[in-house]
């Protein structure tokens, strides 16, 4: 099979990239002009040069592909600073370009990779760090402008589905925090390295789920063969409470774990004036994420591995040492 890779510079896209090469699949990567091609370079792949928000550049590089898995997408520190208007055109837009030249070039399976922020917040708590809260069926439930990101990636499905609407074979898939080797730009292990570089005194209430990168591309490969058109899949690993996962990260990057959890309610109350001091001090916690403390972000994968085959996810830790790990030998941890 052909397949296109777009965002194949970013974490996930990258990893696709260099997981699917060896396979019987040809690989094409789709980048930006601007991009550094650093992470591809060691892989043989071919390389095809345009830009997802210009529909004019995409048909040559959709063109004579089998399949196209969709990453592209801003992420991480860089999106935090977008206006909202921006993260639109970056998610949904972008996303409905792939789609239409998809379905111009006859393209057989079209991946997207959403997020599960896409599934809203959740409404109630839950009663131990295991209790899964979400599932695919959770629908958006918040003020897009208090989260753009979550909100463009819920509009971005929208296209995706509307595509299957137009005859496009189209699969999504969800992924949640996603920890491991290779997060070059930071864009959900900011964290760890923070910690690691100079630890952190406080956290906030609520709770996350995060997810080895190995079981995300994995849960990549299972959709692309098994998943059902129209259907979203949830790529989860372990819910955990925001203090606990804190704490683990900082032992594991031997600095002390927070003495401090600040109320919910002062942090959301707060939320502007922390946005703008932490931008100033780099912590890796823009104020729409700010504004959701005390919730709880957990989710239920059965789907997925009943569906998709797949297996029991990797614990946090394994996934926060190879993070460590990779971020040590490339010189992060040291600036």
């Amino acid at each position: 099979m052909r397949i296109l890779v777009t965002g194949a510079t970013g974490f996930i896209g990258s990893r696709l990239c260099h997981a699917l090469v060896g396979t019987s699949h040809q690989i094409r990567a789709l980048h930006r002009p601007q991009s550094s091609l650093g992470v591809l370079s060691d892989i043989p792949i071919e390389l095809a040069q345009a830009d997802i928000l210009d529909p004019h550049s995409l048909d040559a590089c959709v063109d004579g592909v089998d399949a196209v898995i969709h990453c592209a997408g801003e992420l991480g520190p860089r999106a935090s600073r977008l206006a909202p208007e921006a993260m639109i055109a970056s998610h949904v837009i972008g996303t409905r370009n792939m789609t239409q030249a998809s379905l111009r070039c006859g393209v057989e399976r079209f991946l997207y990779t959403s997020s599960a922020a896409a599934l809203g917040v959740p409404s109630i708590q839950p009663s131990t760090e295991t209790t899964p809260l979400m599932t695919e069926s959770h629908q958006w439930n918040y003020d897009g402008r208090q989260w753009p990101y979550g909100y463009a990636k819920h509009m971005a499905e929208q296209e995706v589905l509307n595509a299957v609407g137009d005859g496009l074979d189209a699969v999504i898939v969800n992924p949640s925090v996603v920890i491991g080797a290779g997060d070059l730009n930071q864009a959900s292990n900011a964290f760890i390295v923070y910690i690691a570089r100079r630890g952190l005194p406080v956290a906030v209430p609520g709770g996350v789920n995060v997810v080895h990168i190995e079981d995300v591309l994995q849960g990549h490969l299972a959709a692309l063969e098994h998943g059902r058109s129209g259907e979203r899949y949830i790529l989860a690993g372990e819910n955990l409470s925001i203090p606990r996962l804190l704490t683990l990260t900082a032992e594991m990057a031997r600095r002390h774990a927070p003495r401090l959890t600040i109320p919910a309610w002062a942090v959301r109350v707060g939320s502007t004036a922390l946005d703008l001091f932490s931008r100033i001090i780099g912590l890796p916690l823009p104020g729409s994420l700010l504004r959701l403390a005390g919730r709880f972000f957990f989710y239920d994968a059965s789907k997925s591995r009943n569906e998709l085959g797949l297996g029991q996810p990797r614990p946090y830790q394994k996934a926060a040492a190879e993070s460590l790990a990779w971020y040590a030998e490339n010189g992060y941890l040291d600036r």
